[in-house]
């Protein structure tokens, strides 16, 4: 069984500049595609306090990748999947 190396720098940079970045296009697919939409009463602020959360989650699992290599490109495929989802749904959800 192969140990985790401790490249801790470069994960925690993956996990918080690409983290931050994830929570915001997932905050923004909430905002969409969630229940009413944009026009739903007060939903700005559930998904403006949907942030941390998915940010502080994705910086500690950060520390699960193999590598820094690896976390940088998981988290860089999450970001375009998650701004794809976004931009979709921007584009086909007017």
């Amino acid at each position: 069984m192969s140990r985790i190396r401790r490249d801790w720098f470069s994960k925690t940079l993956a996990g918080a500049v690409l983290g931050f970045t994830l929570a915001i296009a997932l905050a923004g697919l909430y905002a969409w595609a969630g229940p009413g939409g944009l026009a739903a009463p007060n939903k700005f602020q559930v998904v403006m306090w949907l942030i941390a959360p998915i940010w502080l989650t994705t910086l500690s699992l950060c520390f699960l990748f193999f590598s820094g290599l690896r976390a940088w490109l998981w988290l860089g495929g999450a970001n375009l999947i998650a701004y794809a989802g976004l931009f979709a749904c921007r584009h086909f959800l007017r």
